[in-house]
């Protein structure tokens, strides 16, 4: 006699194979779902770290009384008055830095030399405004120099809506008095500053130390295409915007898929949120990250 399967030994197996088949199959989606969301999770983190140290470490060597937030409409205030919705535009001055770093001597001191100073060119020993010039030329390609920079002193009083420029028109200043950022260019030796506006520092406050800028730099979020931008190489105490036209102001894309931007200060102490988003069958995943920049 052969032995074979019963009907209900049939129907048993074809039922528990219909179990396992469906469960099988939920357990393999649940899985491949949980892989993609946990590659999704890594990237997004990633990419909003890199976005918020990105902007943390050049807002490091910013001036801390200069920043401000705006709106696209191009009204701002300081950035801890920005209270409410549409500053989506954080900008600042920043003091240069590369000219410290170097094999020996940085190409400027930082210290003004009050009793060998002049009203028509203020000494600072140990520079090199040669040197300088160069390298000022070489970080922007050409486009800006010493004679398109300007000196901010360490201790001096500033007003953001009038000392720093950023009500973008030309000529900003025509007097190197009662504003926070001094247009300077090469004086009469390699170690002095003079002023590049036709006016001299007579009757200004000249305090001995000072930080050197040539550029600002505007962080834009556009709300419509979501993405996050750095723009720099212009000079907001010579009437420059980030999006003045003309001017070869150069750009550079921090992050895409952005959906959300936000900072505030207290004090010096400014905090930067960006979150980055991406979506999956439908459904939004976002990842945001915070810093606080001191």
């Amino acid at each position: 006699m052969k032995k074979a399967f019963t009907m209900m030994e049939l129907i048993f197996v074809i039922v528990i194979v219909g179990v396992l088949s469906k469960f099988g199959v939920e357990f393999m989606a649940q899985a491949y779902k949980g892989f993609i969301f946990s590659k999704i999770n890594n990237t997004l983190q990633g990419q909003s770290s890199s976005a918020v140290e990105f902007i943390s470490k050049r807002l490091s060597y910013r001036i801390k009384d200069s920043v401000i937030a705006r709106k696209s409409d191009g009204t701002y205030t300081s950035v801890s008055n920005a209270t409410g919705s549409g500053y989506t535009i954080l900008e600042w001055i920043g003091s240069d830095s590369d000219n410290f770093r170097g094999d020996t001597l940085p190409n400027y001191s930082s210290i003004i030399d009050l009793n060998a100073s002049t009203a028509s060119n203020l000494h600072s020993p140990d520079t090199d405004t040669t040197s300088l010039d160069t390298l000022i030329k070489i970080l922007s390609q050409g486009n800006s120099s010493l004679s398109t920079s300007a000196l901010y002193f360490i201790g001096s009083g500033s007003d953001i809506t009038t000392s720093y420029g950023w009500t973008n028109t030309t000529p900003a200043f025509s007097t190197q008095k009662n504003v926070a950022m001094h247009p300077i260019q090469a004086g009469t030796t390699k170690k002095d500053f003079s002023s590049s506006i036709g006016v001299n520092f007579s009757g200004v406050d000249v305090f001995e130390y000072y930080k050197l800028a040539w550029t600002a730099y505007a962080i834009v979020y556009n709300t419509t295409t979501k993405e996050l931008r750095l723009y720099y190489d212009y000079q907001p105490w010579a009437g420059e915007s980030y999006n003045t036209t003309g001017k070869n102001i150069k750009s550079t894309p921090i992050m895409e898929n952005v959906s959300t931007f936000k900072f505030g200060a207290i004090g010096s102490l400014i905090k930067i949120q960006v979150c980055v988003q991406s979506q999956l069958t439908g459904e939004k995943y976002s990842i945001c990250k915070e810093k606080t920049v001191y």
